[in-house]
Parts: structure tokens; sequence; C-alpha cells
């Protein structure tokens, strides 16, 4: 089985129970938002339970569910903060150029336009205004986010592993700096602790 073969996608989640009645209001994260109950058996989180989605209505931005065998308040309590997902090889290829599966590109690798490494993809976010890549450079925990625009991102070779990047300096600066700072406080708090085992230990 490929890498591909096991990859789970994220297709939306279950925010919150709805009533008494065991509904349950979701976010999808699929195109178009209502094919989220085109899918069929949807795995919950990574499996290996499953929830079926039987009816479904808009409702400000996401969609009120039905689901299948949850009928009161309580079952749909015990759902909420639960992703809903499917394995990867389920759904169809995209024929669209410059289009991607989110999944398909956290862990890709990224590159300067000359080659140089600048980390890779830790995630792929939407806050409303547009994809956004998650980047994390080398040697660092910290992350910054990158437009997933032509101009920022003009090569996908998702078959090499990697995308190239035309990030503006000062993100990578950024969390450059922010890395030092923690350091730097993780030191601060080394030393203070010390100090204090010190005076416990003269008090003794």
């Amino acid at each position: 089985m490929s890498r591909d073969d096991d990859k789970l996608v994220v297709m939306g989640v279950i925010t919150s129970a709805h009533g008494i009645r065991g509904e349950v209001k979701i976010k999808s994260f699929t195109e178009t938002p209502e094919d989220i109950a085109a899918y069929g058996p949807l795995l919950l989180d990574d499996g290996p339970q499953t929830v079926e989605i039987e009816r479904l209505r808009p409702r400000k931005g996401a969609f009120i569910a039905k689901l299948k065998g949850v009928e009161d308040r309580d079952a749909a309590e015990l759902l909420r903060g639960r992703e809903l997902k499917l394995p990867r090889d389920r759904l169809p290829d995209i024929e669209e150029a410059d289009t991607f599966y989110h999944s398909d590109l956290i862990g890709l690798k990224a590159e300067k336009e000359k080659g140089q490494p600048a980390g890779e993809v830790v995630a792929v976010h939407d806050f409303g205004a547009g994809d956004l890549l998650e980047i994390r450079p080398e040697g660092t925990r910290e992350t910054y986010y990158l437009p997933f625009t032509k101009e920022a991102v003009p090569k996908v070779d998702l078959a090499g592993g990697r995308i190239v990047i035309n990030p503006p300096p000062e993100l990578e600066e950024d969390a450059l700096k922010r890395r030092a700072q923690g350091k730097h406080k993780r030191r601060r708090r080394k030393k203070e602790a010390a100090k204090a085992q010190m005076r416990t230990g003269k008090d003794a």
C-alpha cells in the first residue's frame, strides 16, 4: 500500500450538538460543502468508528445533520469536536490544474527557487480569505503562513514530494526571531529554577 493510500482526508468536523433529537452541527471542508453527505460512511477521527449522514440542512455557514444511530442529545454531545475523515483512495482524482487536496500538500518539503531548503508544509488553513500554507522553516519549531498563490508558491511537485516557495523575507525572519526568543525564555526559566534549588538547599 502506498503512502497516499494510507492518508486520511479531513472532510469536516462536528462542532456541537443541536437540539434534543440527536442532531449535530457540522462544518464541511469539501469544495462543495453539501457534498460531505455524498461519500457514504465517514470515519470518526482515525477510525475504526464511522458515522453516516442521513439528512443535512444549511445553517449559518455550517450544516445541521442527522446521523444514523444518534438519537438523543447525550449521544450527539459525545461527538463534539470529532473530525470526519475518508481514506484518500476513496476520493476522485483532481483533474483541474493547480488544484490539490489539502492532505496531499501536508508534509511536502519546501524549497526556495534556487533550491535552498526552506522547511516543510505542516498544515493548510482557510480562515475565509483563501488557502494558507503553514510553513515550518528549517531548524525551528516556529511556523508562518504563506498564501497559496502562484506568486508565493510557483511550483507544486507532488511526485517529488516538494513545493517551491517565494516567501517575503520578513515571514521567515519573524519565525526565526520567535525561535530565538523562545530559547532565551527557556534558558531564563532554567536559571531561575536552578537558583530556586540553590536557595532551597541553603535553607535546608
